[in-house]
C-alpha cells in the first residue's frame, strides 16, 4: 500500500512517527472494512434480487444464491469477524493502556524527588508495571495489523474469485467468456497460493519476534544499534515562570546533535524541530531540583545549560551513556575542569604553596591536640563552601580563614577533599605498583629503603608537596597521647587519599591496607625516609608571584590567611 513498514523496535519508542504511520494503516483498515461492508451488502442484494425474480424453467438459479452466500458472503463476514474485528479490539485496548501508562507517567514525573525513598519506589514499580502493560498491547497491536494486511490479500480476493468463477461455469451461455477469463484465472490463483504459503511460512517467525521484543534485554541490545531516541521534558524559563515541555528528541552520537521536535503544539503559532550541537552533559543532582531523572546540557547555540527530564532513571542513563554525561561535580572541581592547561600549571602550584600550608598551618595552631583531627569529618556545606570561595568566579580566593565559619573539622575535611580531588593522587599511578610490592615485602630493611628510593622518583611538584604533608603529620602524630591519632591511625586516613588505585577493583580493594603501611612508614620513619628538600632560594625564584599575577590568578588577599 505503500505505507512505511511497522516495527515492532518502535513500539517501544513510540514515536510521533511511529503513531503516524499506525494512523496510515488504520486508514487503510477502515477503508478495506468499508469496502466489506458494501461488497457483502451487495451480495445479499444480489441473492435478493434473484430470490425475486428466478425463472422457475431454470435450474441454476437456485444454485447460484446458494453459491453467492457459502462462496462470497459467508467468508467476507467472517474476514470481517475474525480479522478486521479483532485488530479493532487490539486498537481499542491499545489506547487504552497508552492513556493510562502517559496519564500515570504525567503524574510520575511531576513527584517530588524530596519524598521518601520507600515512596519514591512504590511509584517506580507502578509505572513499570503500566509501562509494561502499554509495551505489550502496542507490540500485540501491531502483529495484529501484519495479520491482516498479509492475510486479507488472499482471504479477500479468494472468495470473490470463486464466485465468479461459479457463476461463469453454471451459466452456459458463457462458455465462451469462460474461456477467455481462465488464463488470468490461473495466473491470480497462482498468485493468491504464493502469498498464502508466503503467510503460512512467516507466521510463526514473527510471533516469535513479537515475543523476543517484550524481553527487556531484547531492548537493551536494540538500543546500542540505534540512534538515540525518545522522550524528554525540557525546562523552559518564560517571563511568568518555568515550563516543561515535552520533546521527542534524536541525539547522533557522530555530530553531536540533538534533534527536538516539540509533541505539544499551541493552536496559535506551529514550533518547528529544534537542533542543538552538544558541548557537554552533566547528571542534575536531585537536592539541586525538585524533580527527578534531571540533566543538564551545554551548547553550542544557547548561553546557559538546558535541563533535560528522561522519563525514569535508566532512561536517564542511557541518554547520559550516549551524550558521554559525567556525574555532577562541586564548583570547587568544575572550576578546575575550565582551567587551560597553562591555567593549570599555575593553579596547582598556587594552591599548594599558598593555602594548602596555611590549612596545616591552622589545624596545628587550632586544633593539633584536638581528639580525633583528622578524622572527624566536617559539614559536608561548609566544605564545599570553603572550597568553592577559593574559585568564585567574582572573587576568587577572598577567605578570611580567620573567621569562626571555619572550624578545625571544616579546615582538614578541605585538605583532604582537595586531594582526592587530584586528578592523578599526589603519589602518583606509575608509581603505585612499585610501592604495593615493597610494603608486601617480609624484609623491613628492604621496605624501608625501596619506599625511600620510590619517592625520589615522584615528579618535583609531587615530591615537595609530599614532603610538606608529611612534616605536617608527624608533627599532628606527636601530639597522639592528647589527640589520639597515632601514625597507624593516621595513615588509614591518607593512605587511599595519598595513593588510591587507578581503577577500583576487587584487588584494589585488598590492597588499601599495604597503601596504609607505606603512608606510616613515611610518618614513623620521616627523618629516614626524608623526601629531597627544596632549596631556600630555589623556592623563593620558582614560587615569587608578582601582585598583579596573585590578582589575576585567584583574588590573592595575604591579609585574609595571615596568621
Amino acid at each position: 500500500m505503500g505505507h512505511p513498514t511497522l516495527e515492532f523496535s518502535a513500539c517501544y519508542l513510540d514515536s510521533p512517527d511511529f503513531r503516524e504511520t499506525l494512523k496510515c494503516y488504520e486508514l487503510e483498515l477502515e477503508r478495506t472494512s468499508k469496502f466489506l461492508k458494501e461488497l457483502i451488502k451487495d451480495g445479499n442484494k444480489m441473492c435478493i434480487y434473484l430470490k425475486l425474480n428466478r425463472n422457475k424453467s431454470c435450474s441454476v438459479l437456485p444454485v447460484q444464491v446458494q453459491n453467492a452466500s457459502d462462496l462470497l458472503i459467508k467468508p467476507l463476514e467472517k474476514f470481517r469477524k475474525e480479522q478486521i474485528g479483532v485488530t479493532k479490539e487490539k486498537r481499542k485496548k491499545f489506547e487504552k493502556e497508552s492513556e493510562k501508562y502517559y496519564s500515570q507517567l504525567d503524574k510520575h514525573l511531576n513527584l517530588s524527588a524530596k519524598k521518601k525513598e520507600s515512596q519514591l519506589q512504590e511509584a517506580d514499580d507502578l509505572l513499570e508495571k503500566e509501562r509494561v502493560n502499554f509495551y505489550e498491547s502496542s507490540v500485540e497491536y501491531v502483529y495484529q495489523i501484519h495479520q491482516v494486511q498479509d492475510r486479507k490479500k488472499f482471504d479477500v480476493v479468494e472468495p470473490v474469485l470463486a464466485f465468479l468463477h461459479s457463476i461463469l461455469t453454471l451459466n452456459n451461455l458463457t462458455v465462451e467468456m469462460t474461456q477467455d477469463f481462465m488464463p488470468y484465472k490461473q495466473e491470480l490463483q497462482l498468485s493468491l497460493q504464493n502469498t498464502r504459503n508466503n503467510y503460512e511460512s512467516t507466521r510463526e517467525e514473527l510471533e516469535e519476534l513479537m515475543k523476543r521484543m517484550t524481553n527487556p534485554l531484547q531492548i537493551c541490545k536494540m538500543h546500542s544499534f540505534l540512534p538515540m531516541e525518545g522522550y524528554l521534558y525540557c525546562q523552559e524559563k518564560w517571563a511568568l515562570g518555568v515550563s516543561w515541555v515535552k520533546y521527542y528528541c534524536k541525539y547522533h552520537k557522530e555530530g553531536r546533535l540533538l534533534f527536538m521536535v516539540p509533541c505539544e503544539q499551541k493552536t496559535t503559532t506551529k514550533q518547528g524541530p529544534t537542533q542543538l550541537t552538544l558541548k557537554s552533559c552533566i547528571r542534575r543532582k536531585t537536592d539541586s531540583i525538585d524533580k527527578r531523572f534531571c540533566f543538564d546540557v551545554e551548547t553550542i547555540e544557547r548561553n546557559s545549560p538546558v535541563t533535560f527530564q528522561a522519563l525514569s532513571e535508566g532512561d536517564r542513563k542511557l541518554w547520559m551513556e550516549a551524550m558521554d554525561g559525567k556525574e555532577p561535580v562541586s564548583l570547587f572541581i568544575y572550576s578546575c575542569m575550565k582551567l587551560g592547561p597553562n591555567d593549570a600549571q599555575l593553579m596547582t602550584p598556587y594552591f599548594h604553596n599558598l593555602y594548602t600550608p596555611v590549612f596545616m598551618n591552622l589545624t596545628e595552631i587550632r586544633g593539633i591536640t584536638q581528639e580525633g583531627v583528622y578524622r572527624t569529618v566536617g559539614s559536608n556545606i561548609q566544605v564545599q563552601k570553603l572550597l568553592n570561595s577559593f574559585f568564585d568566579p567574582t572573587n576568587p580566593g577572598d577567605v578570611d580563614l580567620q573567621s569562626s565559619d571555619w572550624d578545625v573539622k571544616t579546615i582538614t575535611s578541605a585538605l583532604k577533599f582537595y586531594l582526592r580531588s587530584l586528578s592523578e593522587p599526589l603519589m602518583t599511578h606509575g608509581l603505585h605498583r612499585e610501592l604495593m610490592c615493597a610494603a608486601k615485602s617480609d624484609n623491613l630493611d628492604f621496605r624501608l629503603s625501596e619506599i625511600h628510593s620510590l619517592t625520589y622518583k615522584l615528579p618535583e611538584k609531587n615530591r615537595e608537596m609530599l614532603e610538606m604533608l608529611i612534616k605536617h603529620l608527624v608533627n599532628v602524630c606527636s601530639h597522639s597521647d592528647e589527640n589520639l591519632m597515632t601514625p597507624s591511625n593516621m595513615a588509614v586516613i591518607f593512605g587511599p587519599t595519598l595513593m588510591r588505585a587507578k581503577e577500583e577493583t576487587v584487588a584494589a580493594m585488598l590492597d588499601i591496607k599495604f597503601q596504609n603501611i607505606v603512608v606510616e612508614i613515611l610518618i614513623e620513619d620521616y627523618k629516614k625516609v626524608q623526601v629531597q628538600r627544596r632549596q631556600p632560594l630555589q623556592s623563593k625564584n620558582r614560587w615569587r608571584y608578582s601582585n598583579e599575577q596573585r590578582k589575576q590568578w585567584s583574588g590573592f588577599h595575604p591579609n585574609s590567611w595571615q596568621i
